[in-house]
């Protein structure tokens, strides 16, 4: 007990002296009280952190989980759907790489097939122009293209989506060590070219003419790929067709490039077609060719970057 000061009622009471003096006296329960309330603002205060925190965190989930994921493809809600079958009108050197994308566009979009017909940028364009039910077009050179264009059977304006470069197939082995464009005049070698209104016929003429060399050869192919069968025949000993024609062959011809093929390097476009049967499914299909995914599969065909 704390003893009277000096001048102090020794009678007077601790907290009358202290009311006295303008304030209250702090007793043993009036700090426990003070204590137990901190101790409940306190943890009144963390409940409330906590809670925030975790609705935050639910609000953050959530809102990723909302979020379309890194893998989604172009088949998603919000894209039209793509289904039936598209048609697909392709140069003859283009068959090996678009088989492959026509089974990654299957697979990307189930309800969908693609048909393709391969064949000789001309012989296709006329085909189009012709009345021939297609959904895209994808020519060796843009003057094929520009007959359907300008016969304004295109929807929207072709995009160029890789280049292709010439290259002389050989027997295996290049018995008749043919080394240059020049080798193929030589008497006695029989050479197959592309007929001189297809894309690659065209190419080699201008490669030909670039040169000043005359060429006359035993045959004139409507496509690439049949001018390359003659030398998988040996009904030829050479032919004049695409770096991709030989790759796409294997070890059933062998491949000698050429100088003169640089000035003749053939754009490929591909558009959509105005009376398209599938709209959307062509649209999707020039989407995959025009991708990553698409570049890639080109790319390792051979083909050159647009």
């Amino acid at each position: 007990m704390n003893e009277p000061g000096p001048g102090q009622d020794p009678a007077v009471d601790p907290r009358t002296r202290a009311r006295q003096r303008g304030r209250h006296p702090v007793t043993t329960r009036t700090a426990m009280r003070r204590l137990t309330a901190g101790a409940a603002v306190s943890a009144a205060a963390l409940l409330a952190l906590t809670a925030c925190s975790s609705s935050s965190s639910d609000s953050s989930q959530s809102s990723d989980s909302q979020k379309p994921s890194a893998g989604s493809t172009a088949a998603s809600s919000s894209a039209p759907k793509v289904s039936g079958t598209v048609t697909v009108f392709a140069a003859a050197s283009l068959k090996e790489s678009f088989t492959t994308l026509g089974e990654d566009f299957q697979k990307a979009y189930p309800g969908a097939k693609v048909t393709f017909n391969f064949g000789g940028s001309d012989t296709l364009a006329a085909s189009i122009t012709g009345g021939a039910p297609a959904d895209v077009f994808a020519a060796a050179s843009p003057k094929t293209m520009k007959t359907v264009t300008d016969a304004g059977d295109g929807s929207g304006t072709p995009a160029t989506f890789v280049r292709n470069q010439l290259e002389i197939a050989t027997l295996p082995g290049n018995p008749a060590h043919i080394a240059s464009l020049k080798d193929l005049t030589k008497p006695g070698l029989k050479v197959a070219l592309c007929a001189k209104t297809v894309p690659c016929g065209a190419a080699a003429q201008n490669a030909l003419t670039a040169s000043g060399l005359k060429l006359t050869p035993v045959s004139y192919e409507q496509d690439v790929k049949s001018a390359l069968t003659k030398v998988e025949l040996k009904e030829v000993d050479a032919s004049v067709v695409y770096r991709t024609d030989v790759q796409a062959a294997g070890g059933k011809v062998d491949g000698v490039d050429f100088p003169e093929s640089a000035k003749a390097i053939n754009a490929y476009p591909i558009v959509a077609l105005k009376n398209a049967p599938n709209a959307t499914a062509a649209q999707a299909f020039i989407a995959l060719v025009r991708s990553a995914e698409g570049q890639k599969v080109l790319g390792e065909a051979g083909f050159l970057k647009p």
